[in-house]
């Protein structure tokens, strides 16, 4: 989906920040929850820093997708988070080990807040930095240097998998997911440069290091997914998180992923719906996986795969997969891919509408969306091949 925001969306997002835009000397400390981010403009040598509060204490809340969505938190309450924190940053060539990058790099390993003592160039911009891949960062300022106040919190599986340098990144994220480690923790371990084989290790821009931890982990789940019996019957969920309504439907059939996502006028209806000219963003895998980016629904279609996977892992079958997203305009401020993911997790744990038939999925699925049916089985590869397809089951 694109990157897009509008003007008054933009507004919007400033007065909420402004709102909560701290006031801030060129010298102080504060609690980081911790949280890192490593730019992408001008690579190799990009922006990279610490994101802080002007307070100590429990901070985790401010960079957790994990707790927004647990807690059902508000795009205001996450905006005024984000509108506290300070982004101090600095230029830094990714293999480079200047002082920042490597108080950086401890940060990431810490999954606990941890006290920090900056010094700042000049004041903070009442700006902000966001993508849909990205939460929003807000108040950039050039950095003196920073310094820790406390050692960090590691756990003892990061802090051995972090020392092994002969392990590859994908064997040591595996290893550590499976060991229960946040996802938000991962990808910041990974983006740190802090996982794989010594010589191959360099600090990966945040947004790509994102979506490449949930396509690496969800691509090893699949391997054994793909072996598994398939799901015998139809299943659907659905949930709806700050204007994110989410479908995912399960279908009988060897795996398969697709990912459609829509953005619905606030006037849209089923009635009205054919006078409007609505526009789809969509991803589409079969048995054998992608050989490239998703390039249109982008890192959510990852992320949403990753919740996917779980699901088929913990009840040991594979399945046709579905997933349709319709976005409103409730949805002002990006907040990033991790509360999708988060939303997908919490929504394969509600229970599920169960079909007998395809022709009930369908009507169940109409009954859920604001689109009427067919402009979806007109777009889907999956719903308009189901039929098609003869499937062991029917021998």
């Amino acid at each position: 989906m694109s990157d897009f925001i509008r003007n008054d969306k933009r507004e919007t997002i400033l007065k909420n920040i402004r709102n909560n835009f701290p006031k801030v000397k060129l010298h102080f400390s504060g609690s980081t929850p911790p949280e890192i981010f490593v730019g992408r403009v001008n690579y190799p040598n990009v922006f990279s820093g610490i994101l802080a509060p002007v307070q100590q204490g429990n901070t985790e809340i401010m960079a957790s997708p994990e707790e927004w969505v647990e807690k059902n938190l508000s795009i205001e309450e996450i905006l005024a988070f984000r509108g506290q924190m300070i982004y101090g940053r600095q230029i830094t060539n990714i293999k480079a080990h200047k002082s920042l990058s490597s108080v950086t790099q401890e940060l990431a390993l810490s999954s606990r807040p941890v006290s920090t003592e900056f010094f700042l160039k000049k004041p903070p911009e009442l700006n902000f930095i966001s993508s849909n891949i990205l939460s929003i960062m807000a108040n950039p300022a050039p950095i003196q240097r920073v310094i820790l106040e406390e050692n960090p919190y590691i756990e003892k599986k990061v802090d051995y998998l972090v020392a092994d340098t002969d392990a590859k990144a994908t064997v040591a994220l595996h290893e550590l997911y499976k060991s229960n480690i946040k996802i938000s923790h991962l990808q910041k371990l990974f983006s740190a440069g802090l996982l794989g084989i010594k010589p191959q290790r360099k600090m990966v821009p945040t947004r790509w290091g994102i979506t490449a931890v949930d396509d690496t982990i969800g691509k090893e789940l699949l391997k054994k997914i793909k072996t598994y019996k398939q799901l015998e019957e139809m299943r659907i969920f659905s949930d709806n998180y700050n204007g994110n309504f989410y479908a995912i439907v399960f279908l009988p059939g060897e795996f398969k992923f697709e990912v459609i996502e829509s953005q619905i006028p606030p006037e849209l209806n089923k009635n009205n719906a054919a006078s409007f000219s609505i526009g789809f963003w969509k991803d589409y895998e079969g048995f054998f996986g992608r050989k490239s980016y998703a390039n249109s629904v982008t890192g959510a279609y990852y992320a949403n795969r990753l919740a996917v996977s779980e699901y088929l892992e913990k009840i040991k079958r594979q399945a046709n997969v579905l997933i349709l997203r319709e976005t409103s305009e409730e949805y002002y401020a990006p907040l990033g891919v991790g509360i999708l993911r988060e939303l997908n997790r919490r929504m394969l744990k509600n229970k599920e509408i169960k079909a007998m038939t395809f022709s009930e999925a369908l009507k169940i699925i109409d009954g859920l969306v604001k689109l009427p049916i067919e402009k979806y089985i007109k777009t889907s590869e999956i719903i308009s091949n189901y039929n098609r397809q003869k499937r062991l089951n029917d021998f």
